[in-house]
């Protein structure tokens, strides 16, 4: 395998673990997950509460280290409620930061010359977010 697939294979691997985690924590705060298909366009998880009168989706960004996270060319693009960045994600103590999709458009900042939009690590490494899965009780 060159480096290219090795590095690919790699980001794949984090992305799955922090997607898998993320529905792990979801899991074991009472709501049932649900994977969608990947490399869709849309939320990587549907979430939803016992009895179904709840639904949010979830977009899953999982980072080996404390990386921007890309959000594209529009931020009027970005479609899930709820946004869940997972760091360290293929280690033994992942930290996950819990945003609302608003949070993300409002921290977001942009390239120079009005290129792709980011979300920088001091925007979403805060003690809000962090581990801050109280904030979808209220959901």
């Amino acid at each position: 395998m060159d480096e290219t697939g090795s590095a690919q294979h790699r980001s794949q691997i984090t992305g799955n673990a922090g997607l898998n985690f993320a529905a792990w924590q979801l899991s074991r705060r009472g709501w049932h997950v649900m994977p969608t298909i990947r490399n869709a366009r849309g939320s990587d998880l549907i979430v939803t509460n016992a009895d179904e009168t709840r639904f949010f989706g979830v977009q899953s960004k999982a980072l080996s280290k404390r990386y921007a996270v890309p959000l594209g060319a529009n931020l009027a693009d970005l479609r899930s409620d709820w946004w869940i960045i997972t760091l360290h994600a293929n280690s033994d103590a992942p930290v996950c930061f819990v945003l609302r999709l608003d949070d993300v458009r409002d921290l977001a900042s942009q390239d120079k010359n009005g290129g792709k939009w980011w979300l920088e690590p001091k925007a979403y490494d805060q003690d809000e977010f962090r581990e801050a899965w109280h904030r979808l009780e209220g959901v």
